[in-house]
């Protein structure tokens, strides 16, 4: 068989995590409430987001065979997205039941037993690519579910250990209380992940159930005296705060308006670091270093991009081909 004569590009950040569908409630001819599938999963949504952004990335995650895993599959293909790093299995795709309010926000009640996504084992890492080793130079992107379903969350574990101080380590929390049956286990292993980190984004939310009562400047300095080099905080219709080694800033988020807020931080995720690709910043080296202008830029570039999702029900980031902002190289 011939080659392709344009394979993809090594990934520049592989995604490892969940991957599920949310049902969406909307109404029908009758006014009766239905369920609409959804593509979903914080990291799932990252990957996807982060390739039509067109930064090339791959998701590490187990999806099923199922009707619900080719709703993923297509949607990641759609998106630009790698399948490379997908284990298949016929365990059937978790899903998340999203209840709206009002104002747009979304909550969620999962039903994940026996799911795909959360039966990843190291030795499903074994039967990927190079070992499940991953290209020089990608970052490596982690959390939500990843820290409190099990096996996956001790197979990301060890995936991060030995990955981490070699490449850029990107965490989100994105915590779901609900999910979580030992609170002082969870926040154990989110205390480890942290010490491993470069990046740290967190919601409002997020920093409540961790550290309540905290001032997220408090919190950002204990994260930084850990080791890591960039906090980014969200702050819903408020923007968004950025904490580094050299500068700090915020950035207010545009005023749109909101359908629902589904995947709006994942979003911002794929924002950020989609910027610190293209102004080649997405280095160990290159996230320490960020100064004012540069931290300005890429607030400015996740809560566009954060803000746009809203637009849309569902997680459906932009496509950089729909007109998203290309940040320019800073020098």
């Amino acid at each position: 068989m011939r080659a392709s004569p344009n394979p993809p590009a090594a990934p520049a950040v592989v995604v490892a995590g969940d991957a599920l569908v949310d049902l969406t409630p909307v109404r029908t001819v009758t006014g009766d409430i239905a369920y609409q599938p959804r593509p979903g999963g914080s990291c799932l949504n990252v990957a996807a987001g982060l390739g039509r952004l067109g930064v090339p990335a791959g998701l590490l995650a187990r999806i099923s065979d199922d009707p619900f895993g080719d709703l993923l599959r297509a949607h990641l293909e759609e998106s630009g997205t790698q399948l490379t790093y997908v284990v298949p299995t016929s365990d059937p795709t978790a899903l998340a039941a999203v209840r709206l309010s009002d104002d747009g926000s979304a909550a969620y009640s999962f039903h994940a037993n026996g799911a795909a996504d959360r039966g990843l084992r190291p030795e499903h890492l074994a039967t990927l690519p190079d070992a499940g080793r991953l290209p020089r130079g990608a970052a490596l992107h982690l959390g939500s579910l990843g820290l409190v379903l099990e096996p996956l969350a001790s197979t990301l574990d060890g995936l991060l250990r030995r990955e981490a101080r070699h490449r850029v380590v990107s965490l989100d929390p994105n915590v779901r209380p609900g999910l979580v049956t030992d609170r002082a286990h969870c926040l154990r292993r989110f205390t480890e992940w942290v010490a491993l980190a470069d990046v740290v984004k967190a919601s409002e939310e997020d920093l409540a159930w961790l550290c309540p009562g905290e001032p997220y400047e408090l919190v950002a300095e204990r994260w930084l005296a850990a080791g890591v080099s960039l906090v980014l905080v969200t702050l819903g219709s408020r923007g968004a705060c950025a904490v580094g080694r050299i500068a700090r800033t915020h950035m207010p988020a545009p005023a749109v308006k909101v359908v629902d807020t589904v995947g709006a931080g994942d979003a911002f995720t794929a924002g950020a670091l989609a910027h610190l690709h293209r102004t080649g910043r997405l280095s160990r080296e290159g996230v320490a270093t960020l100064g004012a202008e540069e931290l300005t830029g890429l607030l400015a570039h996740a809560v566009g991009v954060a803000a746009d999702t809203c637009t849309r029900a569902g997680a459906q980031p932009p496509f950089l081909r729909d007109g998203m902002p290309t940040p320019s190289r800073q020098p």
